[in-house]
C-alpha cells in the first residue's frame, strides 16, 4: 500500500469538498467516510489512453500536482463506466469520445493509497483505448493546464507513476483484455 500522508496520491484526482454542487462522487465519499472513518474505501474509476494516427498518446498536465497524466477520474453515482470515461475526457481535454475499447482493468495491492488526512482507498480502474474522438484537445484551466500528444518513446519525466504502468499495459495490449495490478 502506498502511504501518501506526505502528499496527494499521484494517480487519482484530489477529492473536492462535498459541498460543491453536482459533486456526487465527493458527496458519496464524504457520506461513506462518516460511516467508516478513514478505513479503506473502494473507488471505481476510468482512464483513457487516447492514441492519435501517429501512435502518440495524449497526456494532460494536472493543476493540483506537478505531474503529467492520462485523462482519468472516478465514477459518479448513477453513471456507467463509459459515461465516466466520456465525462472525464471532456472535462480534462475538451474532446468528445466517439468510440472506446475496454483495454484492461487495474486492481490489487498496488492500487491502495493513504491520503494526507489518513483516508485510505483502493482504486479499481478500467482502462479504455480511445482511437476515435472529435474536437481539438485543450486544457480546461481548472483540472488541466496543458494537453499534448507525446510519442511513447519520449514521455515526460514527470509522468504519474501509476500512469507509467497504464502505458506499459498499453504496450502489452494485443487486442485481448488485460487483468493488471
Amino acid at each position: 500500500m502506498t502511504d501518501m500522508r506526505g502528499g496527494h496520491c499521484p494517480c487519482l484526482p484530489r477529492f473536492r469538498p462535498p459541498s460543491l454542487p453536482g459533486d456526487q462522487v465527493s458527496d458519496y465519499v464524504h457520506e461513506m467516510r462518516e460511516f467508516i472513518g478513514t478505513r479503506r474505501l473502494l473507488v471505481v474509476g476510468a482512464v483513457a489512453l487516447i492514441v492519435n494516427e501517429a501512435a502518440e498518446i495524449l497526456l494532460v498536465r494536472r493543476t493540483d500536482m506537478p505531474y503529467w497524466g492520462l485523462p482519468a477520474g472516478a465514477l459518479e453515482l448513477g453513471e456507467t463506466i463509459f459515461e465516466a470515461l466520456v465525462r472525464e475526457v471532456r472535462e480534462e481535454t475538451a474532446l468528445e469520445v466517439l468510440k472506446a475499447e475496454p483495454m484492461g482493468v487495474y486492481s490489487g495491492l498496488r492500487q491502495q493509497f493513504t491520503y494526507p488526512n489518513g483516508d485510505q482507498i483502493q482504486n479499481f480502474t478500467l482502462a479504455f483505448l480511445v482511437r476515435r474522438w472529435q474536437g481539438e484537445p485543450k486544457p480546461d484551466g481548472v483540472e488541466t493546464s496543458d494537453v499534448r500528444f507525446f510519442p511513447l518513446a519520449r514521455l515526460p519525466e514527470d509522468l504519474l507513476p501509476l500512469h507509467r504502468d497504464r502505458l506499459e499495459g498499453y504496450r502489452q495490449y494485443d487486442g485481448k483484455f488485460l487483468l493488471l495490478q
